[in-house]
């Protein structure tokens, strides 16, 4: 599949991003939308990324355009120096994808490019080379993204507690331990890896829930956090090693801000709908859709999250700072600040919610095609809906906000969307108990395999 934009910017095969490509993506970036007069750039922990974050660093200086390197960074961290800097930026990271994809990210002065941006790119690919050249220099932005949260959550926020950190190849992984630390609690880091590993928050694996569960037994565990590749997602477990799905983190996170407005979209947990929220905003499923709906609630104290658990902060709460973009480290601290102010495990504080428990997962090697003609028969069909969906109740709604949302008696959901990005077919669910969520997140992934794989 040729590189194209998804819901996360630009992704393709590491093979097809070649360095014209991107330098073609880059230029019609740069010359199409707001700059700032500088780019900052940044990559993750990819093999494929220097060479490609070469390639955006030569294409804006040809521009003309001063260049600030912050070589391999969390995502969030790039935004965070980038946009208090008052400049475009870009992110070299494929996210969770494996490692033969890569992907560019593209980050105006005040924040993610809309779908309205990633037009005007698209429709200034192929300018020429300018042959200009400008200055290049380099910045850490770690300290500063450590130093949010260490001072707004103070050095003994979670004093006492032992949390694992499971770092594999997130190029957050040492941030991760120093946030931990600075917060008080004694940290573990765990699985280091010099290989990529595409860790996908959203779609945990059986062996890796088992590793996880086996290091909060083995280490004594408070809790475990890590992140996917470029560390806008969360992945956070309580002290049996169970994750916290993103979309629980997500409303927990925003309760312990004091939010009054969630913007979110129509594949999150409903049972942030029971939690005396001023306003719930249900979006298409990615950031572009979710920053959308917050700018029309500018002035308003909103935020978004996405069910992945990335969490973007829409005002200034007196001790952080408005950062609408992804973040990891926002939804992993909050929660377990507030659980801990409270003398409560993670898990007695997500107890206090309602009890709708979700689940997802993929199929992979379904090309979007095959994905799109399949929901299209089926939205159109009732006759054919019932016959896929068996082993649930009848019928009772559905939702075409972004994909086939089909709602079942028993207050049961069902959820198939193609991935924006990659050759995926996911599919959530939402029931009363988290194994009957997983199961019908199983049951419906072997029937879409055996009908389109």
């Amino acid at each position: 599949m040729a590189p194209k934009f998804g819901t996360s910017g630009l992704r393709g095969l590491v093979t097809e991003l070649t360095d014209e490509l991107v330098a073609d993506y880059t230029r019609a970036f740069l010359t199409s939308c707001e700059t700032g007069g500088g780019v900052f750039v940044g990559e993750d922990l990819r093999a494929s990324s220097p060479r490609i974050a070469a390639s955006v660093t030569a294409a804006a200086t040809d521009l003309g355009l001063p260049v600030t390197r912050v070589g391999a960074a969390p995502t969030p961290a790039l935004a965070l120096a980038s946009m208090g800097a008052g400049q475009a930026a870009v992110m070299v990271t494929g996210s969770h994808i494996p490692a033969d994809r890569n992907g560019l990210k593209f980050y105006l002065p005040g924040g993610e490019v809309s779908k309205d941006d990633e037009v005007r790119i698209t429709g200034a690919l192929g300018a020429a080379a300018q042959g200009g050249s400008a200055p290049v220099s380099d910045h850490d932005p770690a300290p500063a993204y450590v130093a949010r949260y260490a001072d707004a959550f103070g050095g003994d926020a979670l004093a006492g507690l032992k949390i694992g950190v499971y770092q594999h190849s997130s190029v957050a992984r040492d941030i991760m331990v120093a946030v931990v630390e600075a917060l008080g609690a004694t940290a573990v880091p765990l699985a280091r890896s010099d290989e990529f590993i595409p860790v996908d928050t959203e779609a945990v694996d059986p062996e890796t829930r088992a590793m996880l569960a086996d290091w909060c037994s083995d280490h004594g565990l408070d809790a475990l956090i890590s992140t996917d590749g470029d560390a806008d997602r969360p992945m956070v477990t309580d002290a049996t090693g169970r994750i916290v799905p993103g979309d629980v983190l997500g409303p927990l996170t925003a309760k312990a801000l004091g939010a009054e407005v969630i913007c979110t979209p129509v594949s999150s947990n409903t049972a942030v709908d029971a939690m005396g929220f001023r306003i719930v905003d249900r979006t298409r499923i990615g950031s572009p859709f979710v920053i959308a709906a917050m700018e029309t609630r500018a002035g308003e104290k909103v935020v978004g999250y996405e069910a992945n658990g990335g969490f973007l902060l829409g005002f200034d709460t007196g001790r952080l700072s408005p950062l609408a973009t992804r973040d990891s480290l926002l939804p992993m601290v909050a929660p377990l600040a507030s659980a801990a102010a409270q003398g409560l495990s993670l898990a007695d504080l997500v107890a206090t919610l309602p009890g709708r428990f979700t689940a997802a997962d993929r199929i992979a090697g379904i090309e979007p095609e095959t994905s799109q003609a399949f929901l299209a028969e089926m939205k159109d069909d009732p006759a054919r809906r019932a016959a896929f969906f068996t082993g649930v109740g009848a019928e009772t709604g559905i939702d075409l906000t972004d994909g086939l949302r089909v709602s079942f008696e028993g207050d049961e959901i069902v959820h198939l969307r193609p991935s924006g990005n990659a050759p995926e077919f996911r599919c959530y669910a939402e029931a009363s108990s988290p194994e009957r969520a997983e199961e019908l997140v199983s049951a419906h992934l072997k029937r879409l395999g055996q009908e389109l794989g």
